[in-house]
């Protein structure tokens, strides 16, 4: 199937005799065991089932069983927000004294966690001085668990070459994790070139309404975990926690996945309510006609601001100039994403008055959102950064992020020029 008709069909099969076409929402914390033992051999994984819903929920499946078969994965696993996937994806594989190697274009907050929470943790991330896989590879060694990125970065626009970056991580030894919420699988599906791991905020794209936080990680299936038993041992060593259960021996392609939902998901605890997964299940049936409206306007909108004289630049990589315009026309079929940055002229004084001047175009730090929305990412979802690591993930003081909706085009672009008179007045 195509991802149109996998994202409104795949992983769900009506249950007689009911045979509801929607999927049901099983809005229960707790499941009957048949007996003793068959609690028992769920517990002991050794029976496909459900246990409590902190761990799987029917709802949750069908979402995780959708969002695997639109990245082209084995498995998948939902959780509470985007931010709770890039953590227990990285726990699943974190030993104290080891390290992550990561480009350094990325999400504010996954920046905080990188730089601040997983050192105090014994877990270290190696932030490379730019997106190129000559340097990532440097930064590899014996104690590496993993190579990250996110697919496009998220202010800073730029495109990663995501086939280099898996030669680079393999040749050494290591998994490549790639954070796709800003390109979603309908423009991009890493596990195609090479990535191990994919990682989403099902809040964004995905979702698409602004209703709903949730976050998946998606298993490729095909990083080969039992040959390199000595850097991977939580995998392929008897796990306690499990009367010597072997991840690699017993689940095989999944082993990945099944260890982060039965000893992270399970002992940390952010789940997913089968609300939520309902509701963003909503999201992804329409993700694919979104999208195609979104990359739309976005290009529209960035020819338009390219040519105003009241806009200082435009960072969008649909443009020929664009550093990444061949990247994208490799990985995303020469289709870029809806999200881009502007300066307005008037430096940081231009954009806040452009900023404040928005009529149609809601001021806040989400993106994906069915809705066009703005950001100011100095001042807002990279506030916690210095000065410096902005300037490496791509965010300047006057920068405006601007994430396309599905609006009529013309009416995004009479509220970005109105907003562009007020500046210009005030400046």
């Amino acid at each position: 199937m195509r991802t149109e008709t996998i994202a409104l069909h795949a992983g769900y099969q009506a249950d007689a005799p009911i045979n509801a076409v929607a999927v049901p929402i099983y809005q229960t914390v707790a499941y009957e065991f048949d007996s003793a033992e068959h609690a028992a051999a769920l517990f002991n994984l050794e029976a496909e089932g459900y246990r409590y819903s902190r761990i799987s929920n029917p709802t949750t499946a069908v979402l995780e069983r959708r969002l695997a078969a639109l990245e082209g994965g084995v498995g998948a696993l939902c959780v509470a927000s985007g931010q709770a996937a890039v953590q227990n994806a990285l726990l699943c594989l974190a030993n104290p004294g080891r390290n992550i190697v990561s480009v350094p274009q990325l999400y504010g907050t996954t920046h905080t966690l990188f730089t601040h929470v997983l050192p105090r943790m014994g877990l270290h991330v190696r932030l490379a001085e730019t997106d190129q896989p000559e340097e990532i590879g440097r930064l590899i060694d014996a104690d590496t668990m993993a190579v990250y990125c996110e697919s496009v970065g998220n202010p800073a626009g730029n495109v990663c070459d995501i086939a280099a970056l898996a030669e680079v991580a393999h040749a050494r030894g290591v998994p490549l994790m790639v954070d796709n919420t800003v390109a979603s699988p309908v423009l991009l599906r890493p596990i195609e070139f090479g990535a191990d791991i994919v990682i989403h905020s099902l809040t964004k794209f995905l979702g698409g309404h602004g209703t709903t936080l949730g976050g998946a990680i998606v298993d490729g299936g095909r990083f080969p975990w039992h040959d390199h038993a000595a850097r991977f041992p939580m995998l392929n060593e008897p796990d306690a926690s499990y009367h010597g259960l072997v991840y690699a021996e017993h689940f095989g392609p999944t082993a990945y996945i099944e260890r982060c939902r039965n000893f992270c998901l399970r002992t940390t605890g952010a789940a997913l309510a089968p609300l939520s997964a309902f509701l963003l299940l909503q999201g992804v049936e329409t993700v694919a006609l979104r999208v195609e409206r979104h990359v739309h306007n976005a290009r529209r909108v960035a020819e338009a601001l390219r040519r105003d004289s009241r806009v200082a630049w435009v960072n969008y990589a649909g443009f020929p100039e664009s550093p990444y315009y061949d990247l994208v026309r490799k990985y995303q079929g020469g289709q870029a994403c809806s999200l881009l940055t502007f300066g307005v002229r008037g430096g940081v004084a231009g954009g806040i008055a452009f900023y404040n001047a928005l009529r149609l175009v809601k001021r806040l730090v989400n993106l994906g959102d069915a809705k066009s929305l703005a950001c100011h990412p100095a001042s807002t979802t990279h506030r916690q950064m210095t000065a410096e690591e902005q300037r490496k993930a791509g965010v300047t003081p006057e920068m405006i992020r601007l994430s396309v909706g599905v609006e009529h085009v013309e009416d995004i672009l009479a509220d970005l020029d109105q907003a562009l008179a007020a500046a210009a007045r005030q400046t």
